[in-house]
Protein backbone atom coordinates (compact mmCIF):
# COMPACT_ATOMS: atom_id res chain seq x y z
CA UNK A 1 0.00 0.00 0.00
CA UNK A 2 2.09 2.63 -1.23
CA UNK A 3 0.73 6.08 -3.09
CA UNK A 4 1.25 5.74 -6.22
CA UNK A 5 -0.67 5.18 -9.55
CA UNK A 6 -0.24 1.71 -9.90
CA UNK A 7 -1.52 1.08 -6.23
CA UNK A 8 -4.17 3.21 -6.69
CA UNK A 9 -5.80 0.83 -9.71
CA UNK A 10 -4.30 -2.15 -8.42
CA UNK A 11 -5.82 -1.88 -4.65
CA UNK A 12 -8.34 -0.02 -5.57
CA UNK A 13 -11.12 -1.99 -3.51
CA UNK A 14 -8.55 -1.65 -0.36
CA UNK A 15 -7.96 1.54 -0.17
CA UNK A 16 -11.72 2.42 -0.76
CA UNK A 17 -12.44 0.11 2.46
CA UNK A 18 -9.91 2.23 4.31
CA UNK A 19 -12.60 4.54 3.70
CA UNK A 20 -10.03 6.89 1.02
CA UNK A 21 -12.05 8.69 -1.84
CA UNK A 22 -10.25 7.84 -5.34
CA UNK A 23 -9.98 10.32 -7.73
CA UNK A 24 -13.01 9.23 -10.36
CA UNK A 25 -11.56 10.13 -13.18
CA UNK A 26 -8.98 8.89 -15.97
CA UNK A 27 -6.10 10.57 -14.54
CA UNK A 28 -4.17 9.70 -17.97
CA UNK A 29 -6.37 11.51 -19.91
CA UNK A 30 -7.08 14.57 -17.86
CA UNK A 31 -2.96 14.56 -18.27
CA UNK A 32 -3.34 14.62 -22.14
CA UNK A 33 -6.01 17.23 -21.82
CA UNK A 34 -3.84 19.54 -19.27
CA UNK A 35 -0.40 19.16 -21.80
CA UNK A 36 -2.48 20.08 -24.47
CA UNK A 37 -4.34 22.70 -23.52
CA UNK A 38 -3.43 24.01 -20.21
CA UNK A 39 -6.12 26.33 -18.24
CA UNK A 40 -4.36 26.53 -15.03
CA UNK A 41 -0.75 26.59 -13.86
CA UNK A 42 -0.07 27.43 -9.84
CA UNK A 43 3.24 28.54 -8.69
CA UNK A 44 4.19 27.84 -4.83
CA UNK A 45 3.74 23.84 -4.18
CA UNK A 46 3.58 24.16 -0.53
CA UNK A 47 0.38 22.19 1.93
CA UNK A 48 -2.48 24.64 0.95
CA UNK A 49 -2.17 24.78 -2.45
CA UNK A 50 -2.08 20.83 -2.41
CA UNK A 51 -5.29 20.75 0.31
CA UNK A 52 -7.26 23.93 -1.04
CA UNK A 53 -6.90 24.75 -4.58
CA UNK A 54 -5.96 20.94 -5.92
CA UNK A 55 -8.60 19.82 -4.00
CA UNK A 56 -11.25 22.31 -5.71
CA UNK A 57 -10.11 21.41 -8.97
CA UNK A 58 -10.36 17.24 -7.57
CA UNK A 59 -13.74 17.61 -6.62
CA UNK A 60 -14.81 19.14 -10.38
CA UNK A 61 -13.08 16.27 -12.00
CA UNK A 62 -14.77 13.98 -10.18
CA UNK A 63 -18.05 15.46 -10.90
CA UNK A 64 -17.05 15.57 -14.56
CA UNK A 65 -17.73 19.33 -14.57
CA UNK A 66 -14.24 19.75 -16.13
CA UNK A 67 -11.81 17.70 -18.07
CA UNK A 68 -8.67 19.33 -17.72
CA UNK A 69 -6.18 19.38 -14.67
CA UNK A 70 -3.70 21.36 -12.74
CA UNK A 71 0.20 21.93 -13.28
CA UNK A 72 1.64 22.98 -10.42
CA UNK A 73 5.43 24.86 -10.69
CA UNK A 74 8.22 25.07 -7.55
CA UNK A 75 10.25 27.96 -7.62
CA UNK A 76 12.43 28.67 -4.48
CA UNK A 77 12.67 24.71 -3.07
CA UNK A 78 13.32 22.49 -5.45
CA UNK A 79 13.45 19.44 -3.43
CA UNK A 80 9.41 19.37 -2.85
CA UNK A 81 8.71 18.52 -6.20
CA UNK A 82 10.77 15.54 -6.05
CA UNK A 83 9.91 14.98 -2.29
CA UNK A 84 6.26 15.66 -2.36
CA UNK A 85 5.04 15.39 -6.10
CA UNK A 86 7.23 12.57 -8.35
CA UNK A 87 7.81 10.23 -5.79
CA UNK A 88 4.12 9.78 -5.75
CA UNK A 89 3.03 10.49 -9.26
CA UNK A 90 1.64 14.19 -8.07
CA UNK A 91 -0.94 12.30 -5.87
CA UNK A 92 -1.77 13.85 -2.67
CA UNK A 93 -3.32 12.40 0.61
CA UNK A 94 -5.49 14.94 2.05
CA UNK A 95 -6.68 14.00 5.25
CA UNK A 96 -9.43 16.63 6.07
CA UNK A 97 -9.69 16.92 9.92
CA UNK A 98 -13.11 17.58 10.90
CA UNK A 99 -14.36 19.31 14.59
CA UNK A 100 -16.52 16.45 14.83
CA UNK A 101 -13.77 14.36 15.67
CA UNK A 102 -13.89 12.45 12.32
CA UNK A 103 -11.36 13.04 8.96
CA UNK A 104 -12.36 12.32 5.63
CA UNK A 105 -9.20 10.62 3.34
CA UNK A 106 -9.13 12.08 0.18
CA UNK A 107 -6.48 11.04 -3.05
CA UNK A 108 -5.99 13.90 -4.85
CA UNK A 109 -4.96 13.47 -8.29
CA UNK A 110 -5.98 16.76 -10.00
CA UNK A 111 -2.05 17.77 -10.47
CA UNK A 112 -1.06 16.04 -13.59
CA UNK A 113 2.57 17.53 -13.60
CA UNK A 114 4.80 19.12 -11.27
CA UNK A 115 7.89 21.47 -12.53
CA UNK A 116 10.86 23.24 -11.29
CA UNK A 117 11.21 26.76 -12.48
CA UNK A 118 15.02 26.07 -12.88
CA UNK A 119 16.73 27.12 -15.76
CA UNK A 120 19.55 24.48 -15.55
CA UNK A 121 16.35 21.77 -15.48
CA UNK A 122 14.67 20.38 -18.64
CA UNK A 123 11.81 21.14 -16.66
CA UNK A 124 12.13 25.08 -17.52
CA UNK A 125 11.93 24.33 -21.50
CA UNK A 126 8.29 22.85 -20.69
CA UNK A 127 7.27 25.30 -19.08
CA UNK A 128 7.68 28.15 -21.01
CA UNK A 129 6.01 25.95 -24.33
CA UNK A 130 3.09 25.36 -21.78
CA UNK A 131 2.87 29.37 -20.84
CA UNK A 132 3.13 29.75 -25.23
CA UNK A 133 -0.51 28.51 -25.22
CA UNK A 134 -3.17 30.36 -25.70
CA UNK A 135 -5.63 28.08 -23.56
CA UNK A 136 -3.78 28.97 -20.38
CA UNK A 137 -6.25 31.36 -18.33
CA UNK A 138 -5.28 31.90 -15.12
CA UNK A 139 -1.55 31.56 -13.26
CA UNK A 140 -2.48 31.66 -9.71
CA UNK A 141 0.87 31.92 -6.54
CA UNK A 142 0.48 30.95 -2.86
CA UNK A 143 4.52 31.78 -2.50
CA UNK A 144 4.29 34.00 0.55
CA UNK A 145 4.03 38.11 0.71
CA UNK A 146 7.98 37.61 0.93
CA UNK A 147 7.88 35.87 -2.75
CA UNK A 148 6.64 39.39 -4.18
CA UNK A 149 9.28 41.37 -2.78
CA UNK A 150 11.72 43.54 -4.68
CA UNK A 151 13.39 45.34 -2.37
CA UNK A 152 13.65 45.64 1.45
CA UNK A 153 12.19 47.26 3.63
CA UNK A 154 13.71 50.96 3.11
CA UNK A 155 13.95 50.90 -0.54
CA UNK A 156 17.15 48.78 -1.29
CA UNK A 157 17.19 46.81 -4.16
CA UNK A 158 18.76 42.93 -3.24
CA UNK A 159 22.01 42.33 -5.27
CA UNK A 160 20.53 39.05 -6.51
CA UNK A 161 16.91 41.70 -7.58
CA UNK A 162 19.61 43.73 -9.04
CA UNK A 163 21.57 41.06 -10.80
CA UNK A 164 18.28 40.05 -12.38
CA UNK A 165 17.37 43.52 -13.52
CA UNK A 166 20.43 43.61 -15.76
CA UNK A 167 20.50 39.79 -16.59
CA UNK A 168 17.19 39.83 -18.00
CA UNK A 169 14.51 37.27 -18.34
CA UNK A 170 16.26 33.92 -19.52
CA UNK A 171 19.18 34.22 -16.78
CA UNK A 172 16.92 35.59 -13.69
CA UNK A 173 17.63 33.49 -10.40
CA UNK A 174 15.26 35.14 -8.17
CA UNK A 175 11.54 33.47 -7.71
CA UNK A 176 9.66 36.65 -9.15
CA UNK A 177 12.01 36.77 -11.82
CA UNK A 178 11.74 33.53 -13.30
CA UNK A 179 7.97 34.05 -12.96
CA UNK A 180 8.65 37.06 -15.04
CA UNK A 181 10.66 34.92 -17.81
CA UNK A 182 7.59 32.75 -18.02
CA UNK A 183 5.31 36.06 -18.75
CA UNK A 184 7.77 37.13 -21.50
CA UNK A 185 7.77 33.93 -23.31
CA UNK A 186 4.04 34.12 -23.24
CA UNK A 187 4.57 38.02 -24.68
CA UNK A 188 6.47 36.98 -27.49
CA UNK A 189 3.94 34.07 -28.62
CA UNK A 190 1.60 37.53 -29.45
CA UNK A 191 1.13 38.72 -26.16
CA UNK A 192 -1.75 36.83 -25.14
CA UNK A 193 -3.75 37.40 -22.46
CA UNK A 194 -3.82 35.91 -19.20
CA UNK A 195 -4.87 36.49 -15.07
CA UNK A 196 -2.28 36.48 -12.62
CA UNK A 197 -3.81 36.12 -9.46
CA UNK A 198 -1.87 36.13 -6.36
CA UNK A 199 -3.74 33.22 -3.27
CA UNK A 200 -1.61 34.29 -0.56
CA UNK A 201 -2.72 35.57 2.21
CA UNK A 202 -1.93 39.71 2.47
CA UNK A 203 -3.78 43.03 1.98
CA UNK A 204 -4.49 43.51 -1.79
CA UNK A 205 -1.84 40.88 -3.07
CA UNK A 206 -2.59 41.26 -6.59
CA UNK A 207 -1.17 44.66 -6.50
CA UNK A 208 1.65 43.31 -4.46
CA UNK A 209 2.12 40.93 -7.79
CA UNK A 210 1.78 43.31 -10.21
CA UNK A 211 4.38 45.66 -8.62
CA UNK A 212 7.21 43.15 -8.31
CA UNK A 213 5.94 41.46 -12.23
CA UNK A 214 6.02 45.82 -13.00
CA UNK A 215 9.24 46.69 -11.93
CA UNK A 216 10.95 43.52 -13.70
CA UNK A 217 9.52 44.67 -16.98
CA UNK A 218 10.33 48.40 -16.78
CA UNK A 219 13.69 47.41 -15.80
CA UNK A 220 14.50 45.22 -18.77
CA UNK A 221 13.01 47.70 -20.63
CA UNK A 222 15.27 50.39 -19.40
CA UNK A 223 18.23 47.91 -19.66
CA UNK A 224 17.43 46.82 -23.03
CA UNK A 225 17.53 43.41 -21.94
CA UNK A 226 13.57 42.69 -23.46
CA UNK A 227 11.69 43.80 -26.32
CA UNK A 228 9.81 47.15 -26.36
CA UNK A 229 6.43 46.68 -25.49
CA UNK A 230 6.41 44.40 -22.80
CA UNK A 231 5.85 47.23 -20.27
CA UNK A 232 2.83 48.03 -21.66
CA UNK A 233 1.91 44.33 -21.88
CA UNK A 234 2.07 44.10 -18.42
CA UNK A 235 0.55 47.13 -17.43
CA UNK A 236 -2.58 46.54 -19.94
CA UNK A 237 -5.05 45.02 -17.95
CA UNK A 238 -7.23 43.75 -20.85
CA UNK A 239 -4.10 41.81 -21.09
CA UNK A 240 -2.44 41.03 -17.94
CA UNK A 241 -4.85 41.01 -15.05
CA UNK A 242 -3.96 41.08 -11.59
CA UNK A 243 -7.01 40.26 -9.30
CA UNK A 244 -7.44 40.67 -5.76
CA UNK A 245 -7.83 37.55 -3.48
CA UNK A 246 -8.88 36.91 0.09
CA UNK A 247 -8.28 32.77 1.37
CA UNK A 248 -8.44 31.06 4.19
CA UNK A 249 -7.40 28.17 5.36
CA UNK A 250 -5.84 26.69 7.95
CA UNK A 251 -2.69 24.13 6.96
CA UNK A 252 -0.82 23.66 9.49
CA UNK A 253 2.62 21.09 8.31
CA UNK A 254 2.19 17.48 8.45
CA UNK A 255 1.47 16.40 11.93
CA UNK A 256 2.53 12.94 13.87
CA UNK A 257 -0.98 12.06 14.92
CA UNK A 258 -2.13 12.16 10.83
CA UNK A 259 1.45 9.97 9.64
CA UNK A 260 0.35 7.73 12.52
CA UNK A 261 -3.55 7.13 11.28
CA UNK A 262 -1.70 6.86 7.86
CA UNK A 263 0.61 3.94 9.33
CA UNK A 264 -2.07 2.16 10.76
CA UNK A 265 -4.30 2.01 7.73
CA UNK A 266 -1.08 0.24 6.00
CA UNK A 267 -0.24 2.89 4.15
CA UNK A 268 3.99 2.52 3.64
CA UNK A 269 6.19 5.55 3.13
CA UNK A 270 3.99 8.14 4.88
CA UNK A 271 6.79 10.38 6.67
CA UNK A 272 7.89 13.26 6.39
CA UNK A 273 10.77 15.17 5.59
CA UNK A 274 12.16 18.43 5.95
CA UNK A 275 14.25 19.35 2.78
CA UNK A 276 17.72 21.88 3.27
CA UNK A 277 15.82 24.67 2.96
CA UNK A 278 13.48 23.92 5.72
CA UNK A 279 10.27 22.99 4.69
CA UNK A 280 8.47 20.30 5.83
CA UNK A 281 6.65 17.92 3.10
CA UNK A 282 5.06 14.43 3.38
CA UNK A 283 2.66 12.68 0.75
CA UNK A 284 -0.32 14.15 3.02
CA UNK A 285 -1.31 17.08 3.63
CA UNK A 286 -3.84 17.97 6.83
CA UNK A 287 -6.03 20.64 7.03
CA UNK A 288 -9.04 22.10 8.44
CA UNK A 289 -12.86 21.38 7.22
CA UNK A 290 -13.45 25.17 6.72
CA UNK A 291 -12.04 27.05 3.61
CA UNK A 292 -12.86 30.44 1.95
CA UNK A 293 -11.54 31.88 -1.44
CA UNK A 294 -13.28 35.18 -3.12
CA UNK A 295 -11.33 36.14 -5.95
CA UNK A 296 -11.90 39.20 -7.96
CA UNK A 297 -13.74 38.71 -11.06
CA UNK A 298 -10.97 39.86 -14.04
CA UNK A 299 -9.94 37.17 -16.51
CA UNK A 300 -9.17 38.48 -19.66
CA UNK A 301 -8.78 35.16 -21.47
CA UNK A 302 -11.80 33.40 -19.67
CA UNK A 303 -11.22 31.20 -16.43
CA UNK A 304 -12.26 27.72 -15.13
CA UNK A 305 -15.32 27.76 -13.64
CA UNK A 306 -14.35 27.33 -10.06
CA UNK A 307 -17.53 28.70 -8.78
CA UNK A 308 -18.67 24.94 -9.09
CA UNK A 309 -15.96 24.21 -6.41
CA UNK A 310 -16.81 26.70 -3.77
CA UNK A 311 -14.72 29.59 -4.91
CA UNK A 312 -16.66 32.76 -4.76
CA UNK A 313 -16.04 35.44 -7.57
CA UNK A 314 -16.65 39.13 -7.19
CA UNK A 315 -15.87 42.71 -7.66
CA UNK A 316 -12.55 44.02 -6.16
CA UNK A 317 -14.04 45.96 -3.78
CA UNK A 318 -16.48 43.13 -2.25
CA UNK A 319 -12.85 41.00 -2.01
CA UNK A 320 -11.41 43.86 -0.33
CA UNK A 321 -15.15 44.22 2.42
CA UNK A 322 -14.46 40.45 2.69
CA UNK A 323 -10.67 40.79 3.97
CA UNK A 324 -11.28 43.31 6.20
CA UNK A 325 -14.19 41.68 7.87
CA UNK A 326 -11.99 38.66 8.23
CA UNK A 327 -8.63 40.81 9.62
CA UNK A 328 -10.21 43.22 11.46
CA UNK A 329 -13.13 41.60 13.31
CA UNK A 330 -13.94 37.87 12.41
CA UNK A 331 -10.68 35.92 12.77
CA UNK A 332 -8.11 37.41 13.65
CA UNK A 333 -8.45 39.60 16.32
CA UNK A 334 -9.63 36.95 18.09
CA UNK A 335 -6.65 34.69 16.94
CA UNK A 336 -4.71 37.46 18.59
CA UNK A 337 -6.22 37.58 21.90
CA UNK A 338 -6.25 33.79 22.54
CA UNK A 339 -2.61 33.88 21.55
CA UNK A 340 -1.40 36.87 24.17
CA UNK A 341 -3.60 35.31 26.32
CA UNK A 342 -2.49 31.47 26.07
CA UNK A 343 0.74 31.93 26.44
CA UNK A 344 0.34 33.91 29.79
CA UNK A 345 -1.99 31.13 31.00
CA UNK A 346 0.20 28.73 29.92
CA UNK A 347 -2.04 27.45 26.93
CA UNK A 348 -0.06 25.42 24.32
CA UNK A 349 -3.37 24.31 21.98
CA UNK A 350 -5.74 26.84 20.65
CA UNK A 351 -8.01 24.32 20.76
CA UNK A 352 -7.57 23.99 24.66
CA UNK A 353 -8.47 27.61 25.18
CA UNK A 354 -11.41 27.01 23.44
CA UNK A 355 -12.54 24.70 26.37
CA UNK A 356 -11.77 28.10 28.87
CA UNK A 357 -15.10 29.86 29.64
CA UNK A 358 -13.61 33.61 30.34
CA UNK A 359 -10.89 33.07 26.85
CA UNK A 360 -14.05 31.53 25.05
CA UNK A 361 -16.55 35.12 26.23
CA UNK A 362 -13.77 37.10 25.50
CA UNK A 363 -13.46 35.95 22.31
CA UNK A 364 -16.90 36.47 21.56
CA UNK A 365 -17.82 39.68 23.56
CA UNK A 366 -14.58 41.30 21.26
CA UNK A 367 -16.19 39.85 17.95
CA UNK A 368 -20.01 39.90 18.54
CA UNK A 369 -20.41 42.81 20.73
CA UNK A 370 -17.50 45.42 19.75
CA UNK A 371 -16.67 44.60 16.38
CA UNK A 372 -19.69 43.09 14.60
CA UNK A 373 -21.15 46.61 14.41
CA UNK A 374 -18.88 48.41 12.14
CA UNK A 375 -18.67 45.29 9.84
CA UNK A 376 -19.52 46.38 6.36
CA UNK A 377 -21.43 43.07 5.24
CA UNK A 378 -20.07 42.31 2.09
CA UNK A 379 -23.42 40.33 1.05
CA UNK A 380 -21.26 37.10 -0.24
CA UNK A 381 -20.42 36.09 3.25
CA UNK A 382 -22.32 36.75 6.41
CA UNK A 383 -20.09 38.20 8.92
CA UNK A 384 -22.13 36.83 11.61
CA UNK A 385 -21.94 33.17 10.22
CA UNK A 386 -18.39 33.46 9.64
CA UNK A 387 -17.75 34.04 13.24
CA UNK A 388 -20.02 31.17 14.72
CA UNK A 389 -17.93 28.96 12.41
CA UNK A 390 -14.69 30.55 13.90
CA UNK A 391 -15.96 30.34 17.35
CA UNK A 392 -17.89 26.72 16.92
CA UNK A 393 -16.29 24.78 14.50
CA UNK A 394 -12.53 25.89 13.65
CA UNK A 395 -10.97 27.27 16.98
CA UNK A 396 -12.25 24.42 18.86
CA UNK A 397 -11.40 21.91 16.17
CA UNK A 398 -8.99 18.96 18.32
CA UNK A 399 -7.25 18.21 15.03
CA UNK A 400 -5.76 21.27 15.01
CA UNK A 401 -2.44 21.74 16.19
CA UNK A 402 -2.25 25.14 16.20
CA UNK A 403 -1.04 26.78 19.28
CA UNK A 404 -0.45 30.22 21.10
CA UNK A 405 2.58 30.66 20.90
CA UNK A 406 2.95 29.97 17.19
CA UNK A 407 -0.17 32.58 16.29
CA UNK A 408 1.61 35.41 19.00
CA UNK A 409 4.49 35.87 16.66
CA UNK A 410 4.77 39.42 15.26
CA UNK A 411 2.29 40.70 17.67
CA UNK A 412 3.14 44.28 17.27
CA UNK A 413 2.83 44.30 13.58
CA UNK A 414 -0.53 42.65 13.72
CA UNK A 415 -2.35 44.91 16.75
CA UNK A 416 -2.87 48.38 14.47
CA UNK A 417 -5.10 46.06 11.31
CA UNK A 418 -6.63 43.61 14.18
CA UNK A 419 -7.98 46.27 16.40
CA UNK A 420 -7.02 49.48 15.57
CA UNK A 421 -9.45 49.73 12.56
CA UNK A 422 -11.97 49.05 14.99
CA UNK A 423 -11.24 51.44 17.14
CA UNK A 424 -11.26 54.37 14.37
CA UNK A 425 -14.56 53.04 13.27
CA UNK A 426 -16.43 53.55 16.70
CA UNK A 427 -14.39 56.99 16.44
CA UNK A 428 -15.83 58.01 13.05
CA UNK A 429 -19.51 57.01 14.43
CA UNK A 430 -22.33 58.95 14.54
CA UNK A 431 -24.25 56.65 17.11
CA UNK A 432 -21.24 54.07 18.67
CA UNK A 433 -18.68 54.98 21.14
CA UNK A 434 -15.10 54.51 21.62
CA UNK A 435 -15.62 54.58 25.27
CA UNK A 436 -17.65 51.50 24.73
CA UNK A 437 -14.59 49.43 23.75
CA UNK A 438 -14.23 47.53 27.28
CA UNK A 439 -12.06 44.30 26.25
CA UNK A 440 -10.03 45.63 23.31
CA UNK A 441 -8.37 47.50 25.81
CA UNK A 442 -7.86 44.63 27.98
CA UNK A 443 -6.65 42.59 24.88
CA UNK A 444 -3.56 45.59 24.57
CA UNK A 445 -3.08 45.71 28.41
CA UNK A 446 -2.81 41.74 28.32
CA UNK A 447 -0.35 42.21 25.37
CA UNK A 448 2.11 44.57 27.34
CA UNK A 449 1.70 42.54 30.64
CA UNK A 450 2.95 39.50 27.74
CA UNK A 451 5.96 41.28 27.09
CA UNK A 452 7.03 41.35 30.74
CA UNK A 453 7.69 37.28 29.88
CA UNK A 454 6.35 36.22 33.55
CA UNK A 455 3.26 34.16 33.16
CA UNK A 456 0.10 34.10 35.64
CA UNK A 457 2.22 31.40 38.24
CA UNK A 458 5.01 34.37 37.97
CA UNK A 459 7.55 31.74 35.89
CA UNK A 460 9.36 33.06 32.96
CA UNK A 461 8.46 32.29 29.59
CA UNK A 462 9.99 33.08 26.40
CA UNK A 463 8.48 35.20 24.14
CA UNK A 464 7.36 34.46 20.49
CA UNK A 465 9.65 35.96 17.86
CA UNK A 466 8.74 39.73 16.74
CA UNK A 467 10.63 42.31 15.53
CA UNK A 468 9.91 45.17 17.44
CA UNK A 469 10.68 42.96 21.14
CA UNK A 470 13.57 44.94 20.91
CA UNK A 471 12.09 48.16 21.30
CA UNK A 472 9.00 47.21 23.57
CA UNK A 473 10.60 45.19 26.19
CA UNK A 474 12.73 47.99 27.47
CA UNK A 475 9.29 49.74 27.77
CA UNK A 476 7.76 47.65 30.90
CA UNK A 477 11.14 45.71 32.00
CA UNK A 478 11.37 48.09 34.90
CA UNK A 479 7.41 47.03 35.91
CA UNK A 480 7.90 45.01 38.92
CA UNK A 481 4.73 42.76 40.19
CA UNK A 482 2.36 44.75 41.91
CA UNK A 483 3.48 47.67 41.05
CA UNK A 484 0.15 50.52 40.92
CA UNK A 485 1.86 53.78 39.57
CA UNK A 486 2.65 52.45 35.81
CA UNK A 487 1.67 55.49 34.13
CA UNK A 488 5.15 56.99 33.28
CA UNK A 489 6.54 53.66 31.98
CA UNK A 490 3.14 52.72 30.07
CA UNK A 491 2.86 55.98 28.23
CA UNK A 492 5.31 55.97 25.42
CA UNK A 493 3.87 52.33 24.87
CA UNK A 494 0.28 53.38 24.97
CA UNK A 495 0.79 56.52 22.64
CA UNK A 496 2.31 54.42 19.63
CA UNK A 497 -0.26 54.83 17.11
CA UNK A 498 2.36 52.99 14.91
CA UNK A 499 1.74 49.78 17.24
CA UNK A 500 -2.06 50.00 17.94
CA UNK A 501 -2.93 51.74 14.83
CA UNK A 502 -4.57 54.83 17.28
CA UNK A 503 -2.64 56.63 20.74
CA UNK A 504 -4.98 55.43 22.86
CA UNK A 505 -5.11 58.21 24.79
CA UNK A 506 -5.72 60.68 22.13
CA UNK A 507 -8.91 58.50 21.55
CA UNK A 508 -10.00 57.68 25.44
CA UNK A 509 -8.31 54.69 25.98
CA UNK A 510 -5.18 55.06 27.60
CA UNK A 511 -6.08 55.40 31.15
CA UNK A 512 -8.40 52.35 31.05
CA UNK A 513 -5.61 50.60 29.55
CA UNK A 514 -3.53 51.22 31.73
CA UNK A 515 -6.20 50.23 34.66
CA UNK A 516 -6.34 46.91 33.36
CA UNK A 517 -2.41 46.63 33.27
CA UNK A 518 -2.50 47.39 36.98
CA UNK A 519 -4.95 44.79 37.52
CA UNK A 520 -2.85 41.79 35.44
CA UNK A 521 0.30 42.37 37.67
CA UNK A 522 -1.42 42.61 40.99
CA UNK A 523 -0.13 39.35 42.24
CA UNK A 524 0.32 35.28 41.30
CA UNK A 525 -3.35 34.47 39.27
CA UNK A 526 -4.24 38.13 38.76
CA UNK A 527 -4.67 37.52 35.00
CA UNK A 528 -7.29 34.89 35.66
CA UNK A 529 -9.02 37.19 38.27
CA UNK A 530 -9.49 40.29 35.86
CA UNK A 531 -10.28 37.47 33.27
CA UNK A 532 -13.42 36.56 35.58
CA UNK A 533 -14.00 39.93 36.78
CA UNK A 534 -14.61 41.50 33.29
CA UNK A 535 -15.92 38.94 30.92
CA UNK A 536 -17.19 36.02 33.55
Amino acid sequence: MKLNKKSIVENKATWEKLGYSLPKYDREKVRKNTIENPNWIHFGAGNIFRAFQANVLNNLLNENKTDTGLIVAEGFDYEIIDKAFKSFDDLTIYMKLCCDGTVEKNIVGSIVESLRVDPENADYEVLKELFRKSSLQMVSFTITEKGYAVADGNGNIPAGIEADFKAGPYKATSYMGKVCAMLYERFKAGAVPLAMVSMDNCSHNGDKLKDAVRAFAKKWQENGVCDNGFLSYVEDDSKVSFPWSMIDKITPRPADSVMEMLIKDGIEEVDFVKTSKNTFVAPFVNAEEAEYLVIEDNFPNGRPKLEDGGVMFTKREVVDMVERMKVCTCLNPLHTTLAIYGCLLGYEKISDEMKDDELTKLIKIIGYKEGLPVVTNPGIINPKDFIDTVVEVRLPNLFMPDTPQRIACDTSQKLAIRFGETIKAYKNSDSLKVEDLKLIPLVFAGWARYLMGIDDNLNSFELSPDPMLEKMVPLVENIKIGDVDVHSKLEKLFSDASIFGVNLYEVGLGEQTEKYFVELIAEKGAIRETLRKYVG
